[in-house]
């Protein structure tokens, strides 16, 4: 089975998951889309009301800006690969709890495995515990570390600037600095992380 099947899969299965009460609010799953050979996958939280809509994730106003930031870098949707943490819509946005992040967790690694990208990057802070347990984002967004010889590179999420205006400018800038990260991967620092036996459980966080 080749990437592009693998990744069809998981789509199908994230449709009709039922290991968390997500699936109750659920219109559609949102897999996640882009090159299933991309070298860089960019994670985010969870879709919202459009992406539930129609099944694709990034779609609304978050999501045009992310196109935005993307053209700053000149690059486009269709180069990257794009996902959430949670694949089911939180009824009224609110944050994901710990155990429907638990739940989808086995999607989305599954995802990076067929994928294999050679850099991640986390938009908001659910995206970047997962990777980086207990750091804050406003200490750590735009710094690349090497996470088991994957660059991994912490930035905010998009809808935090539009929430807060006084954040596009550190968003703008993040991305901005995205090639050059990316071309000095090799000298990132490598993070210890826990096992997988040894993560702690994921918690209520806020994307900003």
């Amino acid at each position: 089975m080749n990437s592009d099947e693998f990744l069809a899969q998981i789509a199908e299965e994230v449709q009709v998951c039922k290991k968390c009460d997500l699936h109750f609010s659920r219109k559609h799953g949102v897999s996640g889309e882009g090159l299933t050979s991309a070298e860089i996958m960019f994670i985010g939280e969870g879709p919202g009301f459009h992406e539930n809509q129609q099944g694709r994730p990034f779609v609304g106003a978050a999501g045009r800006f992310l196109d935005e930031l993307l053209e700053l870098v000149d690059m486009q949707r269709q180069q990257v690969f794009i996902g959430n943490v949670v694949k089911c819509r939180p009824p009224g946005n609110r944050d994901p709890r710990p155990e429907e992040l638990a739940a989808c967790d086995v999607f989305l690694e599954r995802q990076i495995q067929a994928i294999n990208p050679k850099v991640i990057v986390t938009l908001g802070r659910f995206s970047m515990e997962r990777f980086i347990p207990h750091a804050k984002i406003s200490e750590v967004h735009g710094k690349a570390m090497r996470i088991k010889g994957r660059l991994v590179v912490p930035m905010y999420h998009p809808a935090a600037a539009l929430h807060q205006p006084s954040l596009r400018s550190s968003v703008e800038g993040d991305f901005n600095q995205l090639p050059d990260l990316i071309a000095s991967a090799e000298s990132a620092p490598e993070l210890e992380t826990n096992t997988p036996e040894e993560k702690p459980d994921p918690k209520q966080l806020s994307m900003f």
